[in-house]
């Protein structure tokens, strides 16, 4: 049975040290641009050279997150950047845009390449298209089964990565367009307004129908007890989120996920205690979910009661005089721990500086036990309380960070003999050093240097990665030995021992180059129509392409965004997810590739894309941008589609809000600044639109800016019109 990786996030150094003691194999981290969280603190490029040295004394590998989209102007800099990491020995890089994927690999073959979670990858068609790219893991999207992780290791040779503990998005990772269009804050360019946290009103048939608010909110997802599933069927690498946790959730989460872990390695079985299960509910949770990774029910994956840190119940307010509340407890509760009030109308929470006991100010209080707070906030008899911080368990991690950090133990073998020079030899059990000193060992002159002051003076490794696990020491009688020498020689062989565990990955720069089809196709409109009654309507239409999620012999059929099976080809498709670029030829790709710069466009083309619609969220410089630099490249034209009008799909989810509460599959969402959403569930997936169209008028632009083709999306008579226009444009230019 092959042990999994187990990676842990870091924010920042104290995480990564918190990581590291906690007994993680790898952490993921990012730099100050071009990751998926921007609001983490991140490493500067000085910190990020020494986490990943300080990562590789420990044995560790360090992944750097580059997995946002690139713009075109953006591409310089990022490949500085690439070319930064690999120069310095990161480990891998994890990447969402596959125009950047491909450029990396090809100019650094040596640099490890992980597809990120935002690429959607969720079949074994799209790790296999991945693989033909060089690419050496596949971090796999949330919503990806047991069963059919399963499948796709049993038939691909690419490392798969799983997420296991922490926050989940309610959306497809690398699908959600809602805080973009929302506050114009991209969750594919690392500024997430988390949307999915916010309250909402559900309403059908003009009716509010839900009880709670945040509906789309999910709880954290939790597998401790669930790891040796993981680990029976294979999987690579076993990760947590929380790059933008404290460092005593990295450590807990990280110490007890290595516990379960080595359990199920050593006795197949994990025995996780409740008191450690209590542990991961204080130190973070918005209630836990095994997610669909363990197939839990779709009424159990959100949490729309609350969508912050849960904490643990401890008890509830008996009672209540002026501003003095009274709380019967279920749970310990200390002076200065964190607690929160929940209330209907409003939460209410604060540190405990003064904690009353039958009149009397105590520290501290017991289950059972009765305390008195004074609290000016609207509380109410009834209402729950929760701890939200355990000021004695943040101690003792904290305590335990500073007093027990991780060592590795050395064995070392120390010659002093006489008119010879001192030799020590040290190994790690991998590395093995012998070092000289240029100093000779003299006869005493009065008193020798004993044993005992030798074997104080090279044990002096506490402020060092080491601790001596068996220290030899062969010396001569009557030997002297200057103890400058001896300090000298420690501090040289730990420096040679630290380079020789900081491995250096070869260097290697090559040319980039991919060879593409020109299109010069001639300037034309596509039209996706809602369902098959508005085809008859455009009859009278030339040149143009008609799309619909509905089949029929004269359009284009638009395949859905999520693919487990991949029927028979029947002409042309619109695509909307990697899988589907590996199964089928003559195919058009959507929007929901979020291509964004020229290299994804190259590599589209590459892999046999007729025609390549771009991302929602390129401005007009950036596409101009694309078109040129793609034809000085290549000197080829590519092949663009741009959406023009349409009511955009801002979040596709396995999760259906509307079947929870046992409705029809449509119905409206309402955000408390009043933005509106319409949502649509089938028997897969629930999609949710803007409920505001999106429309530019001046279409013009567009193509004389290059882009082969328009789409518009056929609801109603304006877009009819529009559509009447651009035709008119077109005919008058062929003309």
């Amino acid at each position: 049975m092959k042990k999994p990786e187990l990676l842990s996030p870091a924010g920042n150094m104290e995480c990564l040290k918190a990581a590291i003691t906690a007994g993680c194999d790898a952490v993921y981290l990012g730099g100050k641009s071009f990751g998926a969280r921007n609001y983490a603190s991140n490493f500067s490029d000085l910190e990020l050279i020494e986490a990943i040295s300080y990562a590789h004394i420990y044995g560790v590998k360090v992944y750097v997150t580059v997995n946002t989209l690139i713009f075109e102007n953006e591409i310089p800099i990022f490949m500085k950047y690439i070319d930064f990491l690999h120069r310095n020995n990161v480990d891998a890089i994890i990447i969402q845009d596959l125009g950047m994927l491909d450029l990396v690999k090809q100019i650094y073959p040596n640099l490890e390449i992980h597809a990120s979670t935002q690429m959607n990858i969720h079949n074994i068609e799209g790790v296999k298209l991945i693989q033909q790219l060089g690419v050496e893991r596949v971090v796999l999207a949330r919503e990806t089964s047991l069963e059919e992780i399963e499948k796709i290791k049993k038939k691909t040779t690419t490392n798969l990565e799983v997420f296991i503990h922490g926050a989940l998005c309610i959306s497809y990772s690398g699908q959600c367009l809602m805080s973009y269009f929302q506050g114009g804050r991209s969750g594919n360019r690392g500024s997430c307004a988390q949307c999915c946290r916010m309250p909402y009103d559900l309403i059908q048939d003009n009716k509010k129908v839900n009880p709670d608010q945040y509906l789309l909110s999910t709880k954290d997802l939790c597998t401790i007890r669930e790891i040796g599933k993981l680990i029976e069927i294979g999987v690579d690498s076993l990760k947590i989120e929380g790059r933008m946790k404290r460092p005593e959730y990295v450590y807990i989460v990280t110490k007890l996920y290595r516990i379960a872990i080595d359990q199920y390695i050593e006795n197949k079985k994990v025995r996780i205690s409740n008191q450690d299960f209590q542990k991961l509910l204080k130190i973070f949770n918005r209630k836990f979910t095994k997610g669909f990774l363990f197939h839990e029910t779709n009424d159990s994956f959100t949490n729309s009661y609350r969508p912050n840190h849960m904490g643990i119940k401890i008890g509830k307010v008996i009672s209540k005089e002026k501003n003095f509340i009274s709380i019967q407890l279920e749970e310990n509760i200390h002076q200065e721990d964190g607690i929160r009030i929940l209330n209907k109308s409003k939460d209410f929470g604060c540190t405990l500086n003064k904690i009353y006991k039958n009149r009397k100010l105590v520290q501290s209080a017991k289950p059972g036990e009765t305390i008195t707070l004074y609290i000016n906030a609207p509380i109410h008899i009834g209402d729950v309380v929760i701890k939200t911080t355990d000021k004695i368990d943040m101690e003792l991690i904290q305590k335990q960070l500073l007093e027990n950090p991780k060592k590795i133990d050395v064995f070392i073998t120390l010659k002093c003999l006489l008119n010879k020079p001192l030799e020590i030899t040290i190994t790690d059990s991998v590395n093995t050093i012998c070092l000289q000193s240029d100093y000779i060992c003299k006869e005493a002159r009065t008193s020798p240097t004993s044993k005992e002051r030798v074997e104080k003076q090279i044990n002096r490794f506490h402020d060092t990665a080491y601790q001596i696990k068996e220290l030899k020491i062969d010396i001569d009688p009557n030997v002297f030995i200057d103890v400058k020498e001896l300090n000298q020689l420690r501090r040289q062989i730990i420096e040679k021992l630290n380079n020789a565990r900081c491995y250096q990955i070869p260097y290697q720069k090559k040319n980039y180059k991919r060879l593409v089809i020109d299109y010069k196709n001639p300037e034309r409109l596509s039209i996706f129509i809602p369902n098959l009654f508005h085809l008859k309507e455009l009859d009278n239409f030339q040149n143009i392409r008609i799309y619909s999620k509905e089949k029929h012999r004269n359009i284009v059929y638009s395949l859905p965004r999520i693919m487990h099976k991949f029927p028979p080809q029947l002409g042309e498709l619109l695509i909307g997810e990697l899988g589907s670029l590996y199964s089928y030829s003559n195919v058009i790709t959507d929007f929901s590739f979020n291509v964004t710069n020229s290299y994804a466009v190259a590599i589209l083309n590459y892999l046999g894309a007729k025609l390549i619609t771009l991302s929602y969220e390129n401005t007009e410089e950036n596409i101009a941008q694309i078109i040129d630099n793609y034809k000085k490249r290549y000197s080829k034209n590519p092949n663009l589609e741009k959406i023009i009008s349409s009511y955009p799909e801002v979040m596709i989810s396995k999760f259906k809000l509307l079947k929870k509460y046992q409705l029809k599959n449509e119905g409206i969402l309402k955000g408390s600044n009043n933005t509106i959403y319409k949502i649509k569930e089938d028997n897969d997936f629930m999609t949710i639109y803007r409920h505001e169209k999106m429309t530019e008028d001046a279409y013009q632009k567009y193509y004389n800016m290059g882009v082969e083709s328009l789409r518009v999306e056929y609801h109603d008579s304006k877009d009819l019109e529009l559509i009447q226009r651009i035709q008119k444009y077109l005919q008058k230019k062929e003309k």
